[in-house]
């Protein structure tokens, strides 16, 4: 079948930009990926859903323009498989001189391709191809391309967290290939995600009898026993095994032979209230044991999901059952904090001893709902005493006076859950610390995408925890929402983007607030 051209993805790319149904943009996407050979499937998909399948390349705004001739190719020529070929050499540059291959390889890339070809993969590596396809798009697209039903291809999804193996697999092999992502020890899946609600009066009026559970600052974990075998994964996936040793410990020592856990740890003070995330998070800064940092902040851990236990897969058992195995195969002492109760009253007193204790808030689960990996659905809802949201930022204004020559005013996006787009809802630059402001400005700017006189636009990769009073009506933002009183609680190095929070849920806080 031979090897598709660069050419066929860019041309779908300019074409899903100019159509609105997303029906149609569904069919768009499925009619390249039937044409496509087996090997360019992963390939494909991943660079139209913005992605790199093998992760940033480390080139910015200003190399890339350095890079960019002044014209390319009248005709087409490159194909997928040179252009990831090439991206893995430009990945794998180090050592002095390493940023000048880097830039001698994209200038080579580039002047083999034509001007459209050009302006897609600048805006791939820049991770600007918002008009691109979104995950939940291509995931549909996948499904009707494969002749599948949309619902195995999502899950399939939240089993692997990688749309381009499930893509070539569903393709290739139907539904066997599909039937190879399992829940397995040692193979992380993509947390279940909770969504905010206003009070615990409003999640039970949702949900009904519910359990609720503190809510910790810590860092989410998920881990893996399979006999002696213990890994622990982070909210991304990444293995940090060698950073959490007591953790380790603690889960080899349990009897049960094979284990996926869900929960938080997080350090603690000498009275048992937490420490700042970014002290939890300076345990996970190094990739192997700093056993002086452990003495000094150790890390205590708290369980609150079971997705495996017993040779069994428990995603879709109801959650009381979860909760049941969980405490069989957990002791007391790594259990989540847990009432279950439909009483309002009860609930809020419960989140009182939360907030006393120095914990964000609780969190409402559905009693009946499945494990919904890698979602943010219904059956979980957040309350913390001041609104937060996990944003991401799209610019930041130089500072004036005492913040002279430091990037200062965050522009704050939500993601839109439907388009997938950024939909900005303010500026702050409160709450920023002297050492926050220098640490952001270098970052930012190492993300810098453009700038005018006073403000720098910068790659959407950080998320930023932001509280905030109310939210308004403005007609100064394209939502015609605003956060009020918005100040950084702190940067999360743990999120991605796309799980900052949603449009959706800043529109259901302005609802209740004006109910």
């Amino acid at each position: 079948m031979g090897t598709a051209r660069l050419e066929s993805a860019v041309e779908v790319w300019g074409r899903l930009a100019a159509i609105r149904s997303r029906n149609e943009k569904i069919a768009c996407l499925a009619d390249l990926l039937r044409g496509l050979p087996p090997p360019d499937v992963a390939i494909a998909v991943a660079y139209l859903s913005g992605q790199l399948p093998g992760g940033r390349v480390g080139l910015g705004y200003a190399q890339l323009r350095s890079a960019r001739p002044e014209s390319g190719l009248a005709e087409a020529r490159l194909t997928l498989r040179e252009v990831e070929d090439t991206f893995a050499r430009i990945r794998g540059c180090s050592g002095p001189g390493a940023v000048r291959e880097r830039v001698r390889l994209a200038r080579g890339l580039l002047e083999a391709a034509t001007p459209d070809e050009q302006e897609f993969l600048i805006r791939l590596v820049l991770g600007e191809l918002r008009q691109g396809a979104l995950e939940g798009l291509m995931a549909e697209a996948v499904a009707r391309a494969a002749q599948l039903p949309a619902r195995s291809v999502r899950r399939a999804l939240m089993l692997s967290g990688d749309l381009g193996a499930v893509a070539a697999a569903a393709l290739e092999r139907g539904r066997v290939g599909l039937d190879s992502f399992a829940v397995r020890p040692l193979h992380p899946l993509q947390p279940m995600l909770a969504q905010p609600a206003a009070d615990v009066e409003q999640a039970l009026g949702r949900l009904g009898q519910a359990g609720i559970e503190y809510k910790l600052d810590g860092a989410r974990v998920q881990v893996h026993k399979q006999g002696e075998t213990v890994r622990v994964f982070s909210r991304q996936g990444n293995d940090v095994s060698e950073s959490v040793p007591e953790l380790v410990d603690a889960v080899a020592a349990l009897r049960e032979d094979e284990l996926i856990l869900d929960g938080e740890t997080l350090a603690l003070r000498p009275d048992g209230r937490p420490l700042p995330f970014q002290d939890t998070m300076r345990r996970f800064g190094r990739k192997r044991d700093d056993p002086d940092l452990r003495r000094s902040l150790p890390l205590t851990s708290y369980f609150f999901d079971c997705l495996y236990a017993g040779g069994e897969g428990l995603l879709d058992r109801e959650a009381r059952e979860r909760s049941a195995r969980l405490a069989a195969c957990v002791p007391q002492r790594l259990l989540i904090h847990r009432i279950e109760t439909g009483d309002p009253a009860r609930a809020a007193a419960f989140a009182e001893q939360a907030w006393a204790r120095g914990h964000e808030g609780v969190v409402a689960k559905s009693l009946s709902a499945p494990y919904e990996a890698g979602g943010r659905g219904d059956g979980w809802l957040k309350v913390k005493r001041a609104h937060t949201l996990d944003l991401v930022v799209l610019a930041a204004e130089w500072g004036s006076g005492r913040r002279s020559g430091f990037l200062s005013n965050l522009h704050l996006g939500a993601r839109d859950g439907v388009s997938g787009q950024l939909v900005m809802l303010g500026k702050t630059f409160k709450g920023l610390t002297d050492e926050l402001l220098a640490w952001q400005t270098e970052r930012l700017l190492g993300l810098e995408l453009e700038r005018d006189r006073w403000t720098v636009y910068v790659r959407p990769e950080l998320v930023v925890e932001v509280a905030f009073s109310d939210v308004q009506a403005s007609s100064r933002y394209p939502g015609g929402l605003a956060l009020r009183f918005a100040r950084v609680k702190g940067y999360r190095p743990d999120k991605r983007p796309e799980e900052a929070d949603l449009f959706e849920a800043v529109r259901s806080i302005y609802a209740a607030q004006s109910a």
